[in-house]
C-alpha cells in the first residue's frame, strides 16, 4: 500500500478518536449532565480497527499494544448498551479478533518488537519517561472507566475518566512542548482538554443542582395554619 494511503488511515482513525469527543460533548451540553452515548463507543470501536491496521501497516507494534487495552473495554460499553449483539456476528468475530491477530504477529515477530521498542533516541531519559508516564495515565483513563462502570452495571464515563484525562493531557501537552516538534500532538490534546474541562464543569453543575434539590425535598415544611 502506498505511504500515503497507510498515513491517510493514520489521521482517519485520530480525526475519529476526537470525534467522538465532540459528540459526547454536544449531547450532553444538550442534556445538561454527562452521558455515556452508544454512538461514542461505536466510533471509538471503528478508530480503534482503523488505527490497530494502521499500526500493522506501518509496522508499529506499539500501536497494536497500546489498543490493545482499551479496544476491548469499548466492546464491553458496547454490550452494556446491548449494542454490541446487534452487529452481524462475522463482524462481531472480525471486530473481537483483530487485535488477537496483532498481538500474535508481535509474538511471531518479537526480535523486531524489541529493537522498535528499544530504539537509540537523542531525547534525554527524564523527558522520555514524561511523555511514557502521560501515556500510561492517559490509557488508563478507559481502565478506571471500566472498572467503575463494572461496579454499577452499566455504561457510564464518571467523573474520575475525564479528570484522569485533564491530567494525562496536560503532561502530554508539556512533554509536547518541552520537544517544540510535535505541534498536531499539541493541537490534538489542547482541543481535548477543552472537552475533558467542560465535562468536569458539567459534572459540578449537575451535583450543585442536585443538592439544591436534595435540599428543598428535606426542608421541613413551614406551618402555616392558624388558631
Amino acid at each position: 500500500m502506498h505511504p500515503f494511503a497507510i498515513d491517510s488511515l493514520g489521521y482517519l482513525a485520530q480525526l475519529l478518536f476526537s470525534a467522538r469527543f465532540f459528540v459526547q460533548w454536544i449531547l450532553s451540553e444538550r442534556a445538561r449532565r454527562v452521558l455515556s452515548p452508544t454512538i461514542f463507543w461505536q466510533i471509538s470501536l471503528v478508530a480503534a480497527c482503523i488505527f490497530c491496521l494502521y499500526g500493522w501497516l506501518r509496522n508499529d507494534f506499539s500501536i497494536i499494544l497500546g489498543q490493545f487495552v482499551t479496544y476491548y473495554i469499548y466492546i464491553w460499553n458496547l454490550n452494556a448498551r446491548r449494542a454490541w449483539k446487534t452487529l452481524w456476528p462475522p463482524i462481531r468475530w472480525i471486530i473481537f479478533a483483530l487485535p488477537l491477530a496483532g498481538i500474535l504477529w508481535i509474538v511471531l515477530n518479537w526480535s523486531d518488537f524489541l529493537a522498535h521498542l528499544f530504539i537509540e533516541s537523542d531525547l534525554p531519559g527524564w523527558l522520555i519517561a514524561l511523555g511514557t508516564g502521560g501515556q500510561i495515565i492517559f490509557t488508563l483513563r478507559f481502565v478506571y472507566q471500566w472498572w467503575y462502570s463494572r461496579q454499577r452495571g452499566e455504561s457510564i464515563l464518571p467523573l474520575g475518566f475525564w479528570l484522569i484525562s485533564l491530567t494525562g493531557s496536560t503532561i502530554i501537552i508539556a512533554y509536547a512542548l518541552i520537544r517544540g516538534d510535535m505541534y498536531p500532538l499539541i493541537l490534538g490534546h489542547l482541543t481535548g482538554a477543552f472537552v475533558y474541562t467542560r465535562n468536569i464543569i458539567i459534572f459540578n453543575k449537575q451535583r450543585t443542582a442536585q443538592a439544591t434539590a436534595s435540599d428543598s425535598n428535606d426542608r421541613p415544611c413551614e406551618n402555616t395554619s392558624t388558631r
